[in-house]
């Protein structure tokens, strides 16, 4: 019987052509109408939506990092140029703001002859420089031309690029607003230098006979709006990097942010925010010494004169009141008398180092924080005490030696500097929010690709 069986199961005829091209034709149509897997659905419907999505992508691409890191750099050069503008006394040698046909210098001695009886005209001249040559304003012009023309660079090499890289959708949707906000920075930072030395020209702003300068306060507001589009440049592409860095392994990645969640690094994290803000004020008091040339007098430290501080009647003086009732004597003397100005800077600075030193012992002495801190911030930690101690060092030095050109020039550098750090050890401890959404639903789409595949391979299986 068995063998009869086989013989049968094999001698079985086989389907005649015409049956045989029917089935095939049945088999490709089952095919054709075959009810899609899950992950087949998944796979379409995660393509679907990435192809319906919005104009702007979820994350900027990695050049926009490297642009605005870039940009940052320039900015960080223009300020050190324009401090050594300032030091050099150049800023007020081009009366004339001409944005566009300014772009050229002179090119034939009548056109300098043109623009040096300009400069002649202006106070600075007539009680500073009345005996100057020529040549020797030439080299001031070319300083101040150059110090324009970078500012010009600067805006161009941003806009350019940004027109391109948002209709090229390169950027995120709040990257785009950003970098719109960052070019409207850097507008209203043309205006506001050319309002800075419009102040230098006109006499009626600072005492008769006195030194003929730039207004302070707009000196500061020059110098302040410069640090925020630094600062807007560098943070926003140190955004864009981490979060690269974040999905490229979002399992590592939420591990860091569940540290940096951590509750016992509330403390750090606020005071890594409270310190940025110290290190701006620090600098921006900095740059009221620089208006006032408050940096020529008392040239000795830790003293002032016979004591710590100059007495308070000098501290105080009615002679910078402008009120019958003295009622603005003390803001007045906080902004305008140079001695007062350069203690106020004096005890923000110290305020800063004691504040980076205190920072550091909190995460050496602290065991949930030296345990919970990612290993990149403490040396952010490290970068940031580095950079105070060399900034302190160049401020004492640059107040001993009477305001040297080079050491001025590394002072004003090191704020900026001390400020970066402190801003790359934010990168390292702020929790970034929109990043920490996106490695979120990044996980979760992994997550729920890995379920679909595991109850795919169960129904193979049954």
């Amino acid at each position: 019987m068995s063998t009869c069986f086989h013989c049968h199961v094999d001698s079985e005829p086989s389907n005649p052509p015409s049956v045989r091209a029917s089935s095939e034709a049945s088999a490709e149509l089952s095919s054709s109408l075959r009810i899609p897997s899950p992950l087949s659905s998944l796979s379409r419907t995660i393509d679907g939506s990435q192809s319906k999505k919005a104009f702007f992508p979820e994350i900027s691409e990695k050049i926009v990092a490297y642009w605005l890191l870039g940009s940052a750099a320039s900015v960080f050069c223009i300020v050190v140029f324009g401090g050594l503008t300032r030091l050099t006394e150049s800023g007020l040698s081009i009366t004339e703001w001409k944005p566009v046909t300014g772009s050229l210098p002179p090119t034939n001695e009548e056109a300098w002859d043109s623009e040096f009886e300009k400069y002649r005209s202006s106070p600075e001249f007539k009680l500073l420089n009345p005996h100057m040559t020529l040549s020797e304003f030439k080299s001031i012009y070319y300083m101040e031309w150059t110090h324009r023309l970078w500012g010009r660079l600067v805006g161009i090499s941003f806009l350019l690029p940004a027109a391109y890289f948002i209709a090229r959708r390169k950027v995120s949707m709040p990257m785009a607003g950003r970098i719109f906000g960052i070019a409207g920075l850097i507008g209203c930072q043309g205006v506001l230098g050319w309002w800075m030395v419009k102040s230098g020209l006109k006499d009626d702003l600072f005492a008769p006979g006195s030194h003929p300068r730039v207004s302070q306060y707009r000196l500061t507001a020059h110098l302040g709006t410069a640090f925020i589009c630094y600062v807007a440049m560098l943070w926003n592409g140190l955004s864009i990097l981490r979060a690269h860095n974040f999905l490229a392994d979002p399992i590592a990645a939420e591990r860091v942010l569940t540290r940096l969640r951590s509750p016992e690094l509330k403390v750090f994290r606020r005071s890594v925010a409270a310190l940025a803000i110290l290190v701006f004020c620090t600098a921006m008091s900095g740059g009221l010494v620089a208006g006032l040339d408050a940096g020529l007098i008392y040239n000795e430290f830790p003293m002032m004169g016979l004591g710590l501080t100059p007495p308070k009647s000098e501290l105080f003086s009615d002679f910078y009141s402008h009120t019958a009732d003295r009622s603005d004597i003390w803001w007045r003397n906080m902004l305008e008398n140079p001695s007062l100005v350069q203690l106020d800077h004096r005890i923000m600075a110290t305020t800063t180092f004691t504040a980076v030193i205190a920072l550091w012992a909190y995460t050496k002495l602290s065991p949930t924080v030296s345990r919970t801190l990612p290993r990149a911030a403490k040396r952010g930690v490290h970068g940031v005490v580095g950079f105070v101690f060399l900034q302190v060092a160049l401020g004492i030095s640059t107040l001993i030696y009477l305001v040297p050109l080079p050491l001025a020039s590394a002072h004003q550098a090191g704020s900026v500097a001390l400020l970066s750090w402190v801003l790359i050890l934010g990168s390292r401890t702020w929790v970034p929010g929109r990043a920490s959404g996106l490695v979120l639903r990044k996980l979760s789409n992994q997550a729920t690709s890995r379920r679909v595949r595991r109850s795919v391979g169960l129904g193979g299986v049954t």
